[in-house]
């Protein structure tokens, strides 16, 4: 019986054999660097490979129209080079006006992931929600101005509807509100837009290619560049 069970025993490692042989390849997948997203320490968030030869930054903000038009003229397209790892894209917020800040404090909040896809919501409603903060009364604006910044820019996005896209990309309500009233999140936001005016940015949108300043503001400007080969060493993490 001993024998008769070791024959057994020696057929199921052998018929095991194949199985483990066929296991699939898992490093020959390639990776979707769309799905890749991470705060930077600069304060922005990055999509894409952190390795990417080309890295692109883009100051923006949420309430300026060519950066709404930018991102509906380019994502299509600088979605196909973020996945394929040739290119990251970094947003860093440049707030222009209370409303921008209400909503780039609030982006701020969701997941990086998320950070993106909100932001891109954000432009594609421009006209809805900014348009809701053009149309508020007298009395409503003396109620923001005369609130503390953390309470003045909770009621903007309140007022705003802004809550309701948050709520579209996972920040619940209670979530939202103690996003709002952080001081370290407003400082953060704020000192980006510091950070920016010292590398001399003046306005929005404005680009940095591989740590260097470029010209164009649209994407007939920006394609171009996206295309070309990377100078060695542009990839180096960093920059």
């Amino acid at each position: 019986m001993k024998r008769l069970a070791s024959a057994f025993v020696a057929i199921g490692l052998l018929a095991a054999a194949p199985a483990a042989a066929q296991a699939p390849d898992m490093s020959a997948i390639p990776v979707d660097w769309t799905r890749q997203a991470a705060a930077t320490p600069e304060g922005g968030f990055r999509l894409g490979n952190p390795d990417a030869p080309l890295k692109l930054v883009e100051f923006l903000s949420l309430t300026c129209s060519h950066c709404a038009t930018f991102s509906a003229e380019a994502m299509p397209e600088l979605l196909e080079h973020i996945r394929s790892g040739r290119v990251s894209v970094e947003y860093r917020n440049y707030v222009l006006n209370h409303y921008d800040l209400a909503a780039a404090v609030l982006s701020r909040c969701a997941a990086p992931n998320e950070y993106f896809a909100m932001t891109t919501h954000l432009f594609a409603r421009q006209d809805v929600w900014a348009g809701r903060a053009d149309a508020l009364t007298p009395a409503q604006r003396a109620e923001i101005e005369v609130r503390p910044t953390p309470q003045s820019v909770a009621r903007t996005a309140e007022l705003i509807g802004l809550k309701q896209i948050a709520a579209d990309h996972g920040i619940t309500p209670a979530q939202a509100t103690r996003c709002l009233a952080s001081a370290d999140g407003l400082n953060q936001v704020m000192a980006m837009r510091d950070a920016a005016d010292r590398l001399g940015v003046d306005g929005t949108p404005t680009f940095m290619l591989n740590g260097r300043m470029i010209g164009g503001a649209n994407w007939a400007m920006i394609q171009p560049l996206l295309a070309q080969t990377p100078a060695a060493g542009a990839g180096e993490r960093g920059r």
